[in-house]
């Protein structure tokens, strides 16, 4: 008979054998990136110390405890030669907490450091707290602004549904003591705020997403830009929308910057989410676009239509048919890890290379907007290629 020990010995050995299995490239693909065959966290990643009590006396029947839900939606920075993810935990609870899990290679092997992270409050203290995008700036610290979500107290009597989102933002120097910062005030709520790594005339600047409500965009226009003259009490006093929103394309309904963009030599490359309504609800993808390294507010490069949209078992999970990305690494020898989150269940990696992100910008199609400009797009490359074979 398997006796308490045996079953906890049993219940580490299933977990390590989760956390070593090796990833592989998935092969084919479109020639941009190339995704991997496991998703690199997932809820089940957790410690086994986390969700068990493993005392025999107090947990006889070696019950999980504290359920954990999902991994998703990470930070990603590399710091002493590791991979390391800031990811948004979700429990049993339906709360979210902030937790470090690191690894190699970048693909595989993730493991969590044994505590999550002991995010302070603001004056106000949140109910919710995720998303978090890490930015290493030039002024030496390491920020983190993600959203936090409190209940809308203006709401009806009995609506325990409506919220309000703000920016908060805290500071590190080692990714384990955080010191919180008062949030960010705006005029509008904000749900994607992003931190440019380096300064800009002077000021920090900051990539926004102003929206009417929690959910819906409203008369919030797309991806704005900001600047701040200081992190330790930021305020927006005016945006400029850097990136619009348009009827009938992937970011009808609203888009939000994704990591902090990559500086190449030809430009900043940017990652954001897309949002468009569909029979099944909203369908979030994952988009690129790259702007002047001399003004980071113009556009150089848009290119049409969606970079990765869901996939197979990624379009399944608690929130179905969603790509979601806030943290990507750029490797010193140019190769490029996207970490991506796929119904809001679970982490995956993407890998490619600063070269190739720039050509699919640079060289990729602008979206016009209509059926027939994109037959006229599409023709044009048909008869190239028809010329190019018959030779």
């Amino acid at each position: 008979m398997e006796t308490f020990n045996d079953k906890v010995s049993r219940l580490f050995q299933e977990h390590e054998e989760l956390i070593t299995r090796k990833n592989e490239p998935v092969e084919g693909g479109n020639g941009i990136f190339t995704r991997y065959k496991y998703p690199v966290v997932t809820a089940a990643h957790t410690p086994v110390f986390w969700r068990y009590d493993l005392d025999a006396a107090s947990n006889p029947y070696l019950m999980e405890r504290i359920g954990m839900n999902a991994a998703l939606n990470s930070g990603a920075i590399k710091w002493n030669g590791k991979y390391l993810l800031l990811l948004r935990m979700e429990g049993a609870d339906r709360k979210s907490f902030f937790a470090v899990a690191e690894s190699p290679n970048g693909v595989d092997n993730f493991r969590f450091w044994d505590y999550p992270v002991t995010m302070p409050e603001d004056v106000i203290p949140a109910t919710n707290v995720y998303d978090m995008r890490l930015t290493a700036h030039e002024d030496g610290w390491i920020y983190g602004i993600f959203c936090a979500e409190r209940h809308d107290d203006n709401a009806p009597v009995g609506d325990l549904s409506s919220a309000t989102a703000t920016a908060g933002i805290a500071r590190t120097r080692d990714l384990k003591t955080w010191e919180r910062l008062p949030d960010l005030k705006t005029k509008s709520q904000q749900r994607n705020v992003v931190l440019h790594p380096e300064f800009v005339d002077g000021k920090y600047a900051l990539y926004t997403r102003p929206q009417d409500g929690f959910i819906d965009a409203g008369s919030g226009g797309g991806i704005g830009w900001a600047l701040v003259d200081d992190m330790t009490h930021a305020e927006v006093k005016e945006e400029t929308i850097i990136d619009q929103r348009y009827y009938h394309t992937i970011k009808e309904v609203k888009n939000g910057e994704g990591p902090h963009p990559i500086k190449t030599e030809k430009g900043w490359l940017h990652l954001a989410h897309g949002v468009r309504a569909c029979a099944a609800g909203l369908r979030y993808v994952l988009y690129m676009y790259m702007t002047a390294l001399d003004d980071p507010t113009r556009l150089i490069a848009t290119p049409g239509g969606y970079f990765m949209a869901p996939e197979g078992e990624e379009r399944i999970g608690d929130v179905s048919n969603v790509l979601f990305t806030n943290g990507w690494i750029a490797d010193e020898d140019g190769k490029v890890f996207i970490y991506y989150a796929s119904s809001d269940t679970r982490m995956h990696v993407a890998t490619s290379t600063v070269d190739k992100l720039v050509d699919y910008c640079m060289n990729t199609p602008v979206d016009g907007l209509s059926s027939s400009a994109s037959v006229e797009t599409l023709k044009k490359l048909i008869s190239n290629n028809l010329q190019l074979m018959r030779k």
